[in-house]
């Protein structure tokens, strides 16, 4: 056996591994002497507005004892901060990592609420985009409103639907301020220019109900005036049923 052959092949694999060693612990910052410099938060927004805003956020995690700003980047948790954020009844998911630089980065999508409930019963509460009930707080949107008779599956299943379709509408979410509940769980459109209400019955096909509303709207009320009739009625298909205001 060549040893003198074997040494020389053995010594240039120890100093292949230690060069790869050193470049990898050159390349990787040690977050042992980082500390955190920045935090960039962003608050993802979908069609509608929400409740938080970045300083919202900042706020929370300041509350919940969570500090970031000038510590070891090495001894920041990253998941106790996703779960502090996921913890608060206004967000639906959180992401948290951290970046070079001393730069903690937060990402939160936050629960969108697309309209607010003020029951009969004394129920105050918001629903969101996704049909669930968020409890009324501190914060306030300017939402579309809905009273009158209604319980929170109602609420979830019935009127939170019809509350996006308005929203992503730019007619009918400028138009429209109100939705009134009756006992029967009929609805009733209470508009923001016009002394009318618009009475579309029970919320099934309210898609057809509203396009015709809106042509009577643009062939019929901007003819006859927007403040001739006192309720208008689109509950049956093909027709629409007006009551003039009594002078």
């Amino acid at each position: 056996m060549n040893w003198r052959r074997i040494i020389i092949v053995a010594f240039d694999c120890l100093i292949g591994v230690y060069l790869l060693l050193a470049m990898t612990a050159f390349n990787e910052p040690d977050e042992r002497y980082d500390i955190c410099k920045d935090v960039h938060i962003t608050v993802e927004q979908d069609f509608s507005e929400g409740f938080l805003s970045d300083q919202d956020v900042s706020s929370l995690l300041r509350h919940s004892g969570v500090r970031l700003i000038s510590q070891s980047m090495r001894m920041i948790n990253t998941r106790q901060v996703e779960e502090v954020l996921q913890g608060n009844d206004l967000i639906d998911k959180a992401e948290c990592y951290k970046a070079n630089d001393g730069v903690v980065c937060v990402k939160v999508r936050q629960r969108v609420p697309v309209i607010r409930v003020i029951s009969d019963n004394g129920d105050d509460y918001y629903v969101d985009n996704n049909g669930e009930v968020i409890q009324h707080n501190n914060y306030t949107c300017n939402l579309l409103v809905a009273t009158g008779h209604i319980s929170k599956k109602y609420a979830s299943k019935v009127l939170a639907p019809i509350a996006i379709k308005i929203r992503m509408d730019k007619f009918w979410k400028n138009q429209i301020v109100q939705l009134n509940v009756l006992h029967d769980g009929s609805v009733e459109i209470v508009p923001r220019v016009g002394e009318h209400v618009a009475y579309v019955g029970y919320p099934t096909g309210i898609e057809k109900k509203l396009e015709r509303l809106r042509k009577f709207y643009r062939y019929g009320l901007n003819e006859a005036g927007w403040n001739k009739y006192s309720r208008i009625s689109v509950e049956f298909d093909n027709q629409i049923i007006c009551k003039r205001i009594k002078k």
